[in-house]
């Protein structure tokens, strides 16, 4: 049984090979069929993990509360002797403080961006107020020099904690611990460096207010970095109130706080703490001026969302591959008819229907797991060059090899099977009379 089954997949070939021009051609629909599979799920893959790093950034166990403009007030017309407060305040971060449970951490912060100088470099920058325990809620690593600790925030010091993004940009080869920049009209010493991290920018409507997630500044241009100074040093430096002049008008705005970060001891404590902050916050605000961000969330949808848009691009993907097994199909039936009296010559020396079957079959098998093989060379090599040339993450995973793999075979069997049944119903004597 071997032999003879080790000898038709032999035929199979050497018939394969005669007809090499064409074999290939009709190869080349399941090469680009396995190929796009794999890159297509490793384009989406890479998307997918670059989203759910970014949100994993902002710390499973936190809760992120943000500042946002109520409606009301994005239609107001402009007040010149009135100033429109909305948003997070102390009172609100120190009554989380003090009554929610499971919290352990609170980081009340504020954000804006302005223009730092280091000699005559400049660079935007985002300013962070904020206090010494940030580190424990967001992800900043102390590279060189030292955080902010309790007796900057207490005697509101002008010291300043800026990431290594910003120190490249601004400082170049000089050493930028010890020395002073001007961020807007204050200076401020350079006390250490940490890692730069990037931000999630706000999901939803309304605004954090300037520099509140946004990659540009609102002075103009890219963001080079953050800077970080002790939140009572903000307060002092900038105050609460900002006036924005427009069209001949000006308007007026109080903010405490941009954006208040919780941290709570346990996951399982996440979502029932986000209803207690959302019923705190609500008690205490007449307007929805005020955001919960919940990254546990937005992980959870991130991979549902990643199941659907692997499935609909593998979907996608795989038409290609039905499209190649239809040309597979249609060759072999051409094949069949050319080949009538080959088969009536067989089947008169005694080979069974099954023998010529297995010689059809094996010669479609061959074709496609060939073009599987090629196609998923190819499929690895896509994602490098899309890697490289649209600077875009692509993570080739195994299970997709062997999914477009599968679908191959699956493909050279279903589209093969009628093309050699058709050739071993074939009558013997029909086939000899044939030219």
């Amino acid at each position: 049984m071997l032999l003879r089954l080790k000898r038709t997949i032999k035929l199979g070939a050497k018939s394969l090979w005669m007809h090499r021009l064409r074999s290939t051609l009709t190869a080349l629909g399941i090469v680009f069929g396995v190929a796009s599979v794999i890159a297509m799920l490793a384009i989406g893959e890479g998307a997918s993990r670059e989203a759910r790093e970014q949100i994993a950034r902002l710390g499973a166990r936190n809760i992120i509360l943000r500042t946002v403009k109520p409606a009301e007030q994005r239609t107001a017309t402009a007040n010149t002797d009135t100033v429109q407060a909305y948003g997070l305040t102390y009172d609100d971060a120190e009554r989380i403080r003090r009554t929610v449970p499971d919290v352990v951490e609170v980081v009340p912060q504020r954000l804006t961006t302005f223009q730092a100088w280091y000699r005559n470099r400049a660079a935007t920058v985002r300013l962070v107020g904020t206090v010494p325990w940030h580190t424990e809620v967001h992800p900043v690593s102390r590279t060189r020099g030292r955080f902010l600790t309790p007796v900057d925030l207490d005697y509101q010091q002008k010291v300043a904690v800026i990431d290594e993004q910003l120190a490249e940009h601004l400082f170049a080869v000089d050493d930028p611990l010890g020395t002073d920049i001007k961020v807007s009209d204050k200076y401020y010493r350079v006390v250490g460096l940490v890692t730069a991290v990037g931000r999630t920018a706000p999901t939803g409507g309304g605004t954090a207010g300037p520099g509140a997630g946004d990659t540009r500044g609102a002075e103009g241009g890219t963001i080079a970095g953050n800077v970080y100074i002790p939140l009572t040093a903000f307060r002092k430096s900038f105050g609460e109130v900002t006036v924005q002049y427009a069209g001949g008008s000006r308007l007026a705005e109080k903010v405490e706080l941009q954006e208040v970060t919780v941290k709570v001891n346990a996951i399982e404590a996440v979502l029932p703490t986000r209803n207690i902050l959302d019923a705190l916050l609500r008690r205490f605000h007449e307007k929805k001026d005020f955001q919960i961000v919940v990254p546990l969330e937005l992980l959870r949808e991130a991979a549902r969302t990643k199941r659907i848009f692997n499935i609909v691009l593998g979907s996608i993907a795989a038409i290609s591959l039905l499209v190649g097994g239809m040309g597979i199909m249609n060759i072999m039936l051409a094949t069949v008819s050319e080949r009538t009296r080959e088969i009536g010559i067989r089947r008169a020396l005694g080979a069974t229907r099954r023998d010529i079957i297995f010689q059809f079959l094996s010669e479609t098998l061959l074709l496609t797991l060939a073009g599987g093989l090629f196609g998923i060379v190819l499929g690895l090599v896509l994602p490098l060059i899309v890697s490289h040339v649209g600077q875009m993450p692509t993570v080739t995973t195994a299970s997709s090899i062997i999914l477009a793999f599968g679908i191959s075979a699956a493909v050279g069997v279903g589209f093969g099977i009628y093309p050699a049944w058709r050739a071993a119903m074939m009558d013997p004597i029909e086939s000899l009379r044939r030219e």
